[in-house]
């Protein structure tokens, strides 16, 4: 069970900080941010990655990124076209045909991401696993902390709405329901 949260919080993470930078690399010049940090030097200093593990995480990302953004760019059109199907005159055969071809996309996509990550985590040594795990239960307390606060943002909010909700619910009481503006 700790594996598995370990994983997924891993993949997370790799792919947060490798998406934006395999996207980058896979097409220079075609319209991607020329200030974008280069991903994997950020990951390096978090986790103190050799020279020849930067290279194997570049060349692992290298190997599926230009996959995986072929696949994206697929599935991104047939959403397009699936939304035009909807309508009075819809097509069910196709549009269900389209909803399980952009199923088969996403399932391949997320292969793809699954594995990359995996052989990306192959590289690490066990120090930076645990490295990686600490800074990811920081990250994930600092998340709850930031939920825990919006809640109570939230409900502060309701409490000092209820007052006033109160206070002009008396004033309504004796004025009859208004009719619907049909």
């Amino acid at each position: 069970m700790i594996k598995h949260r370990f994983l997924v919080m891993l993949t997370a993470m790799l792919m947060a900080a490798l998406a934006p930078w395999a996207m980058a690399q896979q097409a220079p010049g075609a319209g991607a941010p020329q200030q974008q940090p280069d991903q994997v030097e950020q990951l390096a200093q978090a986790l103190g990655l050799s020279e020849e593990q930067q290279s194997d995480i570049r060349a692992l990302v290298d190997g599926l990124g230009e996959e995986i953004e072929s696949l994206q760019s697929e599935a991104q059109q047939l959403q397009m076209e699936l939304s035009e199907q909807v309508g009075h005159d819809y097509d069910e055969g196709e549009i269900r045909s389209m909803a399980s071809r952009l199923g088969e996309l996403t399932g391949e996509m997320t292969a793809l991401s699954a594995l990359l990550q995996s052989r990306v985590q192959a590289v690490f040594t066990p120090e930076q696993r645990e490295e990686l795990d600490r800074q990811m239960a920081e990250q994930r307390q600092m998340q709850q902390q930031m939920m825990e606060q919006q809640m109570q943002q939230q409900q502060q909010q309701q409490q000092q709405q209820a007052p006033q909700q109160q206070q002009q619910a008396p004033q309504q009481q004796g004025q009859p329901p208004a009719a619907p503006d049909w």
